[in-house]
């Protein structure tokens, strides 16, 4: 007699998280971080060490780091959330610039349908900062920016097309 579907993603439950702590890839269960062992495991990257930083590393001894962004939305797009604000713009582009979006050489974004990745586009950081500053900027020059003052944008699905490569 087959085990119950309760009782299969049980065991599944804990297999994954399992692989996971053996391969040292964290705990997969924390927001994002399934799809981000996917697409490393998927592109042949190495998978992070740790949630905070590099969401993984294009070369085996882990100094190229590189930032995945995916979406379950019927069109690809990228979204970079909970942005620090810094005091002045020009501090700004350069948190950007220095630890937030170019600490990043390559940007890879996906869209998922179901557990499936059914496309992969990579972006250079200076592109990818090009296509968030207007926004970023605007958000920014707000007089009040609501509970949560931190800064986010997005980038389309048409920025995405014509300024980044598609992989898969």
């Amino acid at each position: 007699m087959s085990a119950t579907p309760e009782a299969r993603f049980a065991e599944l439950f804990s297999e994954m998280y399992e692989i996971c702590q053996k391969q040292g890839w964290g705990d997969p269960y924390n927001p994002g971080r399934a799809r981000e062992i996917h697409m490393a495991n998927t592109l042949g990257h190495k998978v992070a060490p740790t949630l905070s930083g590099a969401d993984a590393y294009e070369d085996e001894a882990m100094t190229i780091p590189v930032e995945y962004k995916s979406t379950i939305r019927d069109s690809i797009n990228a979204t970079y959330n909970g942005i620090s604000v810094q005091k002045t713009w020009e501090d700004q582009v350069n948190y950007l610039r220095q630890f937030k979006i170019c600490k990043y050489p390559r940007h890879y974004l996906s869209r998922y349908s179901g557990g499936t990745i059914v496309e992969i586009w990579c972006m250079d950081c200076e592109m990818v900062l090009s296509g968030l500053l207007p926004s970023l900027e605007r958000k920014f020059s707000k007089e009040h920016r609501g509970a949560d003052p931190r800064l986010g944008a997005s980038l389309s699905r048409k920025y995405i097309i014509e300024n980044s490569t598609k992989i898969l």
